[in-house]
């Protein structure tokens, strides 16, 4: 019952041409191949499409980015800007899942706080001298005088 299972099974797909081809070999030689189809051709054809997009790669990524320059360098910064930007916040949330650590930072922060405003903000020579070193801050930034600033 297997065996006719089997046989029922066979489907003898091979060409005329090949099954003559593979009769006329003797029984110690191997058999002849048919010639090459047309079907070869079209891979071949397909082949050297492939290799010439493939030569020409460079050609194109070139003539992108000269093309779109701006937004690929505006996309690259924005892209790193996130990654740093994620980087910073996994620190702090680093740093500030470590026990009394973030307490402490707070009360640092308090303290500088408190002593800012009593060092700076409370009598009127001192703010004088904190707006004195903005705008030498600002013109060592900038690079230029508060007046062109304004106009």
């Amino acid at each position: 019952m297997d065996t006719e299972l089997q046989q029922d099974q066979y489907v003898n797909t091979a060409s005329p041409n090949q099954i003559e081809a593979l009769k006329g070999s003797e029984s110690g030689n191997l058999a002849m191949l048919p010639p090459a189809s047309e079907n070869e051709e079209q891979w071949q054809k397909i082949g050297r499409q492939i290799s010439i997009f493939l030569a020409k790669i460079p050609e194109y990524i070139g003539s992108f980015y000269q093309e779109y320059k701006l937004l690929i360098i505006s996309f690259a910064l924005l892209v790193i800007t996130v990654t740093a930007l994620r980087i910073f916040l996994a620190v702090l949330n680093a740093i500030n899942d470590i026990p009394l650590v973030s307490p402490f930072l707070q009360l640092i922060g308090l303290g500088y706080t408190i002593w800012f405003a009593f060092r700076y903000l409370l009598k009127d020579s001192t703010r004088q001298e904190l707006a004195t070193e903005i705008r030498l801050l600002k013109k060592q930034t900038l690079g230029r005088e508060e007046s062109q600033t304004l106009s």
